[in-house]
């Protein structure tokens, strides 16, 4: 590789990573990552295909997953060890069992997907979702309501069912899938701690099913990925996992303590960025 080729990777890399580190915040914390990738594609920009940036913005998420994977197996591994022998625990596949239910809503409104990124992946629809579920989260959290489900194990088939309608909302760029769950299991009578638990849980199957289904797509439009935009997903997607580990310990921490209203507050001033940034980029 001649230097000016190994100076052009050597900045790539230097993308993949911010591109990594801001998945691995906003993917958990309700704020919208759509958001602020868009923000931060105006300042990094790769060498890539459309293509493989299309797959990218999703499959990096795989580390995201992995991160939740590693904090909860002890919750989500259905099988364990007594006297010797393995053993199945009932209230972890029950647990599946509502996840899995919660994913159904999902799986109707998938072949959407790529219509939505194409027709909707932009500046105005982005900001104005930031902005409502900025004004939901502040609604909610002004209601003063008492949860009811304070654990995972009384979470109903009805409540995953209902919470899963909700994650269907975040297939309009902007709206974040943690944001539009948790305001709906808020809004079911969850606490903070148990929507929060239950949406990384959701993560799993939604985004693991989502990039599964964008490199088959990759692979199958003929396109091939260079060196570089190897390294730069795998890059990308084990510091989405490092990061991941310390954005889903935070929430978690955060939510026993606090409400959401500063993400509420935030997503607005968030919107109200974009916006800006869309005024100056059409005067530009």
């Amino acid at each position: 590789m001649c230097k000016k080729e190994g100076f052009l990777t050597f900045w790539e890399i230097i993308k993949a990573i911010l591109m990594g580190i801001v998945e691995g915040i906003t993917e958990w914390l309700p704020i919208s990552s759509t958001g602020h990738m868009i923000l931060l594609e105006q300042i990094v920009r790769f060498n890539a295909s459309e293509e493989f940036m299309s797959m990218f913005r999703v499959v990096i998420q795989l580390g995201a997953i992995l991160a939740v994977v590693v904090l909860f197996w002890g919750k989500l591994w259905p099988f364990g060890l007594r006297q010797g022998r393995v053993i199945s625990k009932p209230s972890v596949w029950n647990l599946w069992f509502k996840v899995v239910a919660a994913t159904l809503p999902v799986l109707v409104i998938s072949p959407l997907d790529d219509w939505m990124e194409a027709h909707f992946y932009n500046y105005i629809t982005v900001a104005a979702m930031l902005i409502l579920y900025g004004v939901l989260f502040l609604v909610v959290e002004n209601r003063r309501a008492t949860p009811h489900v304070m654990r995972l194990e009384q979470i109903t088939y009805r409540d995953a069912l209902l919470i899963g309608v909700w994650q269907c909302l975040a297939i309009i760029p902007g709206t974040s899938r943690s944001g539009a769950t948790i305001v709906g299991g808020l809004l079911l009578g969850l606490s903070r701690a148990c929507v929060a638990e239950f949406t990384f849980y959701l993560a799993i199957p939604v985004m693991a099913g989502a990039s599964l289904l964008k490199v088959l797509k990759f692979a199958l439009s003929g396109a091939a990925m260079t060196g570089t935009e190897i390294a730069v997903l795998v890059v990308g997607c084990v510091v989405a996992f490092a990061v991941s580990m310390g954005a889903i310990r935070f929430l978690m921490d955060y939510v026993k303590r606090h409400n959401f209203k500063f993400f509420g507050v935030y997503r607005i001033v968030l919107g109200l960025i974009v916006l800006a940034v869309a005024a100056i980029t059409a005067l530009a």
